[in-house]
């Protein structure tokens, strides 16, 4: 069945801030904007709406949920089109997206599109990582931000970056306890980047105010250490934890085992770059930045003429980045459409450029203590699955790779790693760093290649009211 189509000048794929700041600065340019997010609400991951009909308790309240509340009514008053509850599956050139909706499949058009679609979580694995009770950080926030919903009665919070502390406070503020909260990093590690975390105080003040709340708690907090098992029957009911070195390796010293019925881990972000992948621009490497994330110029443009990318999936570097970078490349697209002069466009592009500039010192900051531990990813157990949706080992990616799989494509076709319905997202980076083990870089390991759908849509979303008596069946051919 053919979708509906809608026609803009441009299209901008994800509401977070990027996303967000980039359609309102092409809209107020005057260009017809299309902002589409899979959620019904702009906000993205780090500025979540609550869930509808649930009211978030005033301890769970921060400056985030002001800041994102402050966005979704600047969105509503500014008159552009905003699609939430949208799932998009397909993109392609000069530039048509495929979205599956609650209504059915929509389609939109435009000359233009910004590529806003942030970050997903790294969790590199380990056995029981796919025990029920094991969330990612990030899908904790979710929980707890959306639907005020505690994890679990009893949660260990493990991993690395200020994700860490803000997931632990969260807990104690809900009510629910955290039976530890463990850290790859340790003390050096923050005192190290204490000076570029102060250039943002307000920041700052948050995260002290965050180890105050976690302090006051007695939660037991475990520097340099990681989990190297979380067990139980049906679901999570110990988490074992040992000490690392700084590159996440094991290391001496006692192993800890904890009551937990839940566990949150995080070992840092992969930028979300799905659709520059899917449209071929040209991409690097970069490990802090996220991954393989889009070449762009000082605007925010692709290597395709009318492809821009902005926010965590252009590159790590957290909320104020994204909205200066997402607020460049509306400024750019409604430049290059001929909405804004040269002029008006050069003197707001050095203004963010300093903006952005100020900001750089704290993402570079998060990126380090985010930053992915080689040893971590050396410690994966053979038996350990590390596709979870195709139940492929490291073993079995080790076997591959021997067997002739010289890079994460012949990977995907000799074991399957890669192609359930994540496509990869949360296996992709660690089964490409198991390649590289053995071809030298993550250069050389590649990338997957990104093939529509981008999203799991249901098959009956994409053929709406389609019928048998809807296939055309040719007259037979006269004998």
């Amino acid at each position: 069945m053919s979708a509906k189509e809608t026609r803009a000048d441009l299209i901008v794929v994800g509401a977070g801030p990027a996303g967000a700041s980039a359609a309102l600065a092409a809209h107020r340019a005057g260009l017809a904007v299309v902002l589409i997010d899979e959620a019904g609400r702009p906000g993205g991951q780090v500025w979540r709406a609550p869930a509808s009909g649930v009211a978030i308790p005033d301890a769970l309240r921060t400056q985030d949920d002001r800041d994102g509340a402050a966005l979704r009514a600047e969105v509503a008053a500014s008159g552009l089109t905003f699609v939430g509850d949208a799932r998009v599956w397909s993109v392609t050139g000069r530039f048509r997206v495929d979205a599956a909706t609650e209504t059915g499949t929509q389609a939109y058009v435009a000359p233009r599109l910004v590529a806003a679609t942030g970050a997903h979580e790294r969790v590199v694995p380990f056995p029981g990582w796919t025990l029920p009770g094991v969330v990612g950080l990030a899908a904790a926030t979710i929980l707890l931000k959306s639907e005020a919903m505690l994890p679990g009665r009893r949660t260990v919070v493990a991993g690395c970056g200020p994700l860490l502390a803000a997931v632990a406070a969260k807990i104690v503020a809900a009510g629910g306890t955290v039976a530890a909260l463990v850290d790859l990093a340790g003390p050096a590690d923050w005192m190290a980047v204490a000076p570029r975390l102060a250039r943002r105080p307000r920041l700052l003040r948050q995260g002290l105010g965050w180890m105050l709340r976690i302090g006051l708690a007695r939660v037991p907090v475990h520097f340099r250490h990681a989990v190297v098992a979380a067990e139980g029957a049906e679901a999570v009911e110990h988490v074992t934890i040992a000490p690392v070195d700084a590159e996440g390796a094991p290391a001496a010293g006692p192993r800890h085992r904890i009551a937990a019925d839940a566990l949150a881990v995080g070992h840092g972000l992969v930028a979300g770059a799905e659709i520059p992948r899917l449209l071929r621009a040209a991409l690097r490497f970069d490990a802090l930045a996220g991954g393989w994330i889009p070449v762009l110029d000082a605007a925010g443009r692709t290597s395709i003429e009318g492809l821009y990318a902005a926010g965590d999936g252009a590159g790590i570097a957290g909320a104020a980045a994204a909205l200066l970078s997402g607020r460049l490349a509306g400024l750019a697209a409604a430049r290059d459409a001929g909405a804004l002069a040269e002029p008006a466009f050069a003197g707001a592009r050095d203004r963010i450029a300093a903006e952005r500039d100020a900001v750089e010192a704290f993402a570079g900051a998060v990126r380090h203590l985010m930053r992915p531990r080689r040893g971590l990813v050396d410690a994966v157990a053979p038996e350990t699955v590390v596709c979870r949706c195709e139940d492929v080992t490291r073993a079995e990616i080790d076997a591959a790779v021997a067997a002739g799989a010289s890079e994460v494509n012949q990977l995907k076709h000799f074991t399957r790693c890669g192609m359930g319905p994540c496509q990869g997202r949360f296996c992709g980076d660690t089964a490409a760093e198991l390649v590289a083990r053995h071809v030298g870089s993550r250069a050389a390991a590649g990338v997957w290649t990104a093939r529509p759908p981008l999203r799991p849509v249901p098959l009956d979303t994409l053929l709406g009211d389609f019928d048998y008596a809807d296939i055309p069946v040719p007259k037979p051919a006269p004998l």
